[in-house]
């Protein structure tokens, strides 16, 4: 088939080189977000989706919004048979849809219909979920809402950030996307509508969401951590300063302290949760670089007993 890809971020990009690979489709062009301010400059930067295109010679098209005329008749010139979207981040109006013959199929990073939305895999692990996967999709106007064509599962490990996960199911949703596109070639899938039970949704995770609550168990303490690890980043008080928490691992054998409540061993550093302790092990001031916990510690001075949270 002829395709045209849309994506934007990193983890976009091992699904085009698979579709790229794969010898048997065309890849004659890829949609992607416009240049976005990166860096210390804040200099305009074309997506890495955008980056791996033109390094493959394929022609990037980067409408400001798609339904703008001119992507949409560029699009009807090249006349894909369908579009595979891998994290594009941009509604697709009806007119962009129903373009291609086979239309729009989304690699999803869930096992539909559980986590619809933009941030499926933090809210997963945010959850305490042991499985997720990926899923590829028939795109309709609704949320994450269309026929399924075929998943593949994933195990989330203990100490799994949603970074090391997404990593692992871009890799593994790029297989299940090919497959998709052969498929839908030769007629060898069909979609399947979701099922009506079961259905979650995982919006954003905003600077709020990612706030620590001391209050709650330590499990939920790690998930909250791991979820927002690398974006947008736990975080707590101290000294009313913001301290980022990079990773945690609870410890049920400290039962002693109250919540947010710091103890400060030679080479450890602990914190109080609704249930037990956990361990401070990497951790990042406000303008600074991430540090170890216990070099943190011995840098300010914690006395035992001083409390994180505001």
């Amino acid at each position: 088939m002829k395709l045209v890809f849309a994506g934007t971020p990193e983890v976009a990009v091992p699904a085009l080189d698979a579709l790229i690979a794969s010898g048997r489709h065309e890849v004659a062009a890829v949609v992607t977000r416009p240049d976005a301010p990166a860096g210390r400059g804040r200099r305009l930067v074309a997506s890495p989706v955008a980056q791996r295109a033109e390094e493959a010679g394929i022609e990037v098209l980067k409408p400001v919004k798609p339904r703008d005329e001119e992507f949409l008749e560029r699009l009807r010139e090249i006349a894909p048979d369908c579009c595979p979207v891998v994290a594009y981040g941009a509604l697709l109006p009806r007119v962009a849809l129903d373009i291609p013959v086979h239309g729009w199929v989304n690699l999803h990073f869930s096992l539909l219909p559980a986590w619809r939305g933009a941030a499926p895999v933090q809210h997963s692990i945010m959850a305490g979920d042991e499985i997720t996967g990926a899923s590829t999709f028939l795109i309709e106007e609704g949320l994450d809402s269309g026929p399924v064509f075929g998943t593949v599962t994933e195990e989330i490990r203990p100490t799994d950030t949603s970074g090391d996960l997404l990593t692992r199911l871009a890799f593994a949703g790029s297989g299940l996307l090919v497959a998709t596109m052969d498929g839908v070639e030769d007629g060898s899938v069909k979609a399947v509508p979701q099922p009506v039970d079961g259905i979650t949704l995982a919006p954003k995770i905003t600077v709020e969401n990612a706030h620590v609550d001391w209050s709650t168990p330590a499990l939920r303490v790690d998930r909250v951590v791991r979820g927002c690890t690398p974006a947008p980043g736990a975080w707590t008080v101290f000294r009313g300063e913001r301290l980022k928490l990079i990773q945690v691992v609870p410890v049920p054998e400290r039962t002693d302290l109250a919540p947010g409540a710091l103890s400060v061993g030679k080479n450890n550093v602990y914190v109080g949760t609704g249930s037990y302790a956990v361990e401070l092990l990497w951790v990042q001031a406000q303008g600074k670089k991430p540090m170890r916990a216990a070099d943190w510690a011995r840098g300010v001075r914690i006395t035992d007993g001083e409390p994180l949270g505001a």
